[in-house]
């Protein structure tokens, strides 16, 4: 790996103090994979882990970055599953997930790695790390409190602090394609742009950029209401009242006016 400048180097001999564990929660964004460097510049790798989720909806792209990333480290990926798509989890749950409550990030993200981190990592010889960087530093608390007893840290909300592009840019540097979801415009590398934490911005971007994608999602919203009734991952506030609002209606509005589609699509 070519030294970056400005950015520590993964060190040939581990710096652990005996016994503790390194686990990365390693998502498949450029967060999890800046964290995991700097935890190995400062540990080293013979007790880092790497630990990620499959939740049956990503991007095959963000399996190549995770294995690209590993190899470029020496670990092997640990990857948990529940076995559940999203859509199977909110049928189950009967509900269906939004910006302000996505139990599928739950049910196939966090229960995976909790079973995973009970099962190996003993809490008072264990450090975990999450990819938010200081950009979304008032999430941590909350973070922190939801992955108790184990300790949880943040390498990327200390200095020096960089953005994603500089995180996209240094990946670049260390021979790392990173996860085309950045270039096709989206923020985060979940869900194959399909997040259902996402806004209407992003669902208009997917629509705009994969409307396959976009017909996919819109199909299992469809199934849902067809026996949930009148719920849907977005909403809209209109006269002082908010509202489902469902993909199908999201499209029709797009294809009425694709100006609007074109000025709401993120730069």
């Amino acid at each position: 790996m070519a030294l970056t400048a400005g950015h520590p180097q993964p060190s040939a001999s581990p710096q652990t103090a005996a016994g503790l564990l390194h686990v990365v929660q390693f998502s498949g964004g450029i967060g999890s994979w800046a964290t995991a460097m700097r935890v190995a510049a400062e540990h080293g790798t013979d007790r880092l882990v790497l630990l990620a989720a499959n939740t049956k909806a990503e991007d095959p792209d963000l399996w190549r970055f995770v294995d690209d990333a590993a190899g470029q480290l020496g670990v092997t990926p640990i990857v948990v599953a529940d076995g559940r798509t999203p859509w199977q989890v909110f049928a189950d749950q009967r509900f269906i997930g939004n910006s302000k409550i996505a139990p599928c990030s739950h049910h196939l993200k966090q229960k995976p790695c909790r079973a995973w981190l009970t099962a190996n990592a003993d809490p008072a010889t264990t450090i975990l790390y999450v990819g938010i960087d200081w950009a979304e530093q008032h999430r941590t608390p909350g973070i922190e409190r939801g992955w108790k007893p184990w300790t949880v840290r943040f390498p990327m909300c200390d200095p020096p602090h960089l953005t994603k592009a500089e995180m996209l840019d240094w990946a670049r540097a260390e021979g790392i394609e990173p996860p085309r979801a950045y270039a096709e415009g989206f923020s985060h590398n979940n869900c194959f742009g399909a997040c259902v934490r996402a806004g209407q911005r992003q669902w208009r971007h997917l629509l705009d950029i994969a409307p396959d994608r976009f017909a996919a999602a819109e199909a299992e919203e469809e199934r849902l209401r067809s026996t949930l009734g009148d719920v849907a991952i977005l909403r809209e506030r209109r006269g002082g009242v908010s509202r489902p609002l469902p993909l199908r209606e999201l499209r029709r509005r797009a294809e009425l006016a694709p100006e609007v589609r074109r000025e709401a699509t993120p730069r």
